[in-house]
């Protein structure tokens, strides 16, 4: 009994040891601070263990291992997450100057290696240099308020009436149908796919492409980063069979898929390729489905907590249908005028933080505070906190939409919420369409209430667990 407690003692002494040497290795292995060649130091922090950094703390803890950071290093600080060696800036400036900074002063997109190899290499996020500019071009000649006004609006407004009819008398998950929605809008623009066996089965893919794309890149059966590898390559071999189904029909489409195929016809700009064109359109899905989605059901939350904003969207948008027949769409001027819907998705935008932030990756030595960015480092440009800034946005954690109405927050030098500088979100007004006529059909239509207890996460992702369920009835 004696010998087996001191085996047991010794194993424990051995673990604790052993792990200690780990990480004591993997902070000399980054410099313990400075940097290797003698020239600048690192900003304060841990790097963890090798390998896997401290990815398991992060994204278990999110928010909280944020602000135990900045507690214990301040506002810029090392650590290692999603397998990439990085440096976490919550000062808003200093952010702000980072954004604004770009490729010309060493900084280019640095997003985790599962997020690359699972969206591909011609990610429009990703790229950088002349290929972004190409990419980018073709993005926004697809969303471009002509575009919105005359082709895009219009479906939108047909699919949203459809989406929305017969809730009434039921009980409806939000979360599951604004997924769905998300999901079959960009369908319905991207390629003029509806509801079907098809969108089913690239729904099914598009799950497990999300969750891989916040994994560590290990490649093996079981992990989320294999399942999503896999996903994205059944995406592409269908994307790959809607290509050559177009080109064999020679068909016209009123669609992205077919502008897509047709852009550099004319000589005007470079014709893309089939593999840049998958990408491109994978990212429409991808970033679509998820910030449209949760958007859209966040904002349900929200004026189901707070019903004097409630009442004040509906108000605006009974005021639209006013001389309009029941079937009659809304028009581009009718969207334009939508002054407090627009304050309502910012305020949803800020308050439930979709969006945590932007990776960058340093291609030279970069200079931050005094401290030096090796070469190859990522830097996590911090925008969360920002939304929360009592300076910035007063009583920070009430939904308050008229505080967008009372000044011009977007021209605020801190406002981030879509990014920054050269590389602000290109389907921005897009989105703000779709989520816009959403609400416009859903408060003009139903009234509802919350039924049973819904729970939300804020992290990794935004998402309700179990569900949002409401009771619907007609307004």
């Amino acid at each position: 009994m004696a010998l087996l407690l001191l085996v047991l003692v010794g194993v424990v002494v051995g673990v604790v040891l052993a792990s200690s040497l780990l990480l004591r290795w993997n902070e000399v292995r980054y410099g313990n601070g400075r940097r290797k060649d003698g020239d600048g130091c690192l900003p304060p922090g841990t790097m963890g263990w090798p390998l896997f950094g401290e990815t398991t703390e992060f994204l278990k803890q999110g928010p909280s291992f944020m602000k135990q950071r900045r507690l214990r290093y301040g506002r810029l600080f090392r650590t290692h997450i999603l397998g990439c060696p990085t440096v976490v800036c919550m000062d808003p400036e200093l952010n702000r100057r980072m954004l604004l900074q770009g490729e010309a002063g060493g900084l280019v997109p640095g997003y985790p290696q599962s997020m690359l190899d699972i969206l591909g290499r011609n990610n429009i996020a990703a790229v950088h240099g002349p290929l972004h500019r190409l990419m980018r071009g073709a993005m926004l000649g697809l969303v471009r308020p002509a575009a919105l006004r005359t082709s895009l609006l219009p479906k939108i407004d047909a699919f949203m009436r459809d989406h929305l009819h017969g809730w009434a008398g039921s009980v409806v998950d939000v979360q599951a149908k604004t997924k769905e929605m998300a999901l079959l809008s960009a369908l319905q623009q991207i390629a003029g796919i509806t509801a079907g066996p098809l969108s089913d089965a690239l729904k099914t893919e598009l799950c497990s492409l999300v969750l891989g794309t916040i994994s560590l890149p290990i490649n093996l059966p079981g992990t989320s980063y294999y399942q999503g590898f896999q996903a994205r390559t059944k995406l592409v071999s269908m994307l790959e069979q809607m290509i050559a189904e177009r080109r064999s029909s020679g068909d016209a489409h009123d669609d992205m898929l077919d502008a897509l195929l047709r852009s550099g016809d004319d000589g005007t700009r470079e014709k893309l390729t089939d593999e840049q064109i998958i990408d491109l359109l994978i990212a429409l899905i991808y970033s679509g489905y998820e910030t449209m989605s949760t958007t859209s059901m966040m904002a349900v939350k929200y004026l189901s907590d707070h019903p004097r904003a409630l009442d004040e969207l509906r108000r605006e948008h009974l005021d639209i249908r006013k001389g309009k027949s029941p079937e009659e769409a809304i028009s581009y001027e009718d969207f334009k005028s939508m002054a407090f819907t627009r304050a309502v998705i910012s305020e949803t935008l800020r308050l439930a933080t979709v969006v945590n932030g932007l990776l960058r990756k340093t291609t030279q030595d970069v200079e931050m505070n005094g401290y030096v960015i090796p070469k190859g480092w990522r830097i996590y440009v911090y925008t969360r906190e920002i939304n929360y800034d009592p300076f910035m946005y007063p009583d920070p954690m009430t939904f308050n939409p008229w505080r967008w109405l009372e000044k011009n927050m977007e021209s605020h030098p801190h406002f981030m919420l879509f990014g920054g500088g050269g590389r602000m979100c290109p389907g921005k007004e897009v989105g703000t369409a779709e989520i816009a006529t959403f609400l416009h059909y859903f408060v003009t239509r139903y009234r509802w209430q919350e039924e049973g207890k819904n729970t939300i996460l804020k992290f990794p992702r935004v998402e309700a667990p179990n569900g949002l369920h409401i009771r619907v009835q007609d307004y």
